[in-house]
């Protein structure tokens, strides 16, 4: 079923849940587990990143798949179209839908290192390039995107990012599921935006737990966002107060009371970027999803 169907259907908040597949079948079997137990939470679907260039990689179709037919969850593949053609996203949509995958999370990808977009030969500029070929070719096909409530780091301005993800909601795109955020009044401002320039798709917010100050500085790093400031001092004290258990548990409480405050604002739901870890999602969702 195509997830936007099931959010309209949704009278309650829902959580979803994020994954990346592990690169080497050995870690399958952790990976499954893992899986199988923050299924227990319930998500209303889950998303699979997969890999550049238009074409998933291989194992991202069959977990994506495994997912889908032998765990019941509704799936979601990433798929990017920088650098690829139409007849490499084509054959990536046929065997996603081959593998009974018909949602896709709609992304341009990022660019090689120090490159221009103009200077990249694809048959896709842009992600809402993307949602138009899936629309008009695989219809039936349910279609996500992304947005960045602090903006693309590509972007010249705000306001030209915002006018290219409306692009993307008029191309076809179903709802949309932003970049994880810190500081909830970005998701709201944004919010509130949209909704002037007509976009009424359901926007998810991202959650991304804080396990660790090493990874969120690498995070942080290449992503484009932003931390409060707060926030990042609390970190680090706690850090040096109580070395990586203290910031675990920080990042836990924070993620929790962030996700207690955008479902009372309205947000129809949670996008939980897990990490692919089960034990600090099940803390950090307890109760909250009832």
């Amino acid at each position: 079923m195509r997830i936007n169907e099931l959010i309209s259907k949704r009278k309650q908040p829902f959580l979803s849940l994020e994954f990346f597949p592990p690169k080497e079948r050995e870690a399958w079997d952790d990976f499954f587990a893992k899986v199988e137990t923050l299924k227990s939470l319930s998500p209303l679907f889950v998303s699979i990143t997969c890999g550049a260039g238009g074409s998933p990689q291989t194992n991202t179709v069959e977990i994506a798949s495994r997912l889908q037919n032998d765990m019941g969850l509704e799936t979601m593949a990433h798929l990017t179209c920088l650098g690829g053609g139409r007849p490499e996203v084509n054959t990536a949509l046929e065997k996603l839908q081959s593998a009974g995958v018909n949602n896709v999370l709609a992304l341009r990808g990022d660019l090689p290192k120090d490159a221009d977009p103009a200077d990249v030969q694809s048959d896709f500029r842009f992600a809402s390039d993307l949602v138009a070929f899936i629309r008009s070719d695989f219809p039936d096909m349910g279609i996500g995107v992304a947005g960045y409530p602090e903006a693309h780091p590509e972007s010249p301005t705000i306001g030209s990012d915002r006018e290219r993800l409306k692009a993307k909601i008029e191309k076809g795109a179903d709802f949309l599921v932003t970049q994880f955020l810190f500081d909830n009044r970005l998701y709201f401002d944004f919010v509130d935006r949209l909704r002037q320039l007509g976009v009424t798709q359901p926007v998810i917010p991202g959650v991304l737990p804080v396990l660790s100050l090493k990874s969120v500085r690498h995070i942080l790093s290449i992503s484009g966002a932003s931390i409060p400031g707060r926030l990042y001092l609390d970190l680090e004290a706690a850090h040096e107060s109580g070395g990586p258990k203290e910031v675990r548990r920080l990042g836990i409480e924070f993620a929790r009371r962030q996700i207690r405050e955008l479902l009372a604002g309205g947000a129809p739901g949670i996008h939980l970027y897990t990490l692919n870890q089960a034990a600090p999602c099940l803390e950090i969702t307890e109760g909250l999803f009832d």
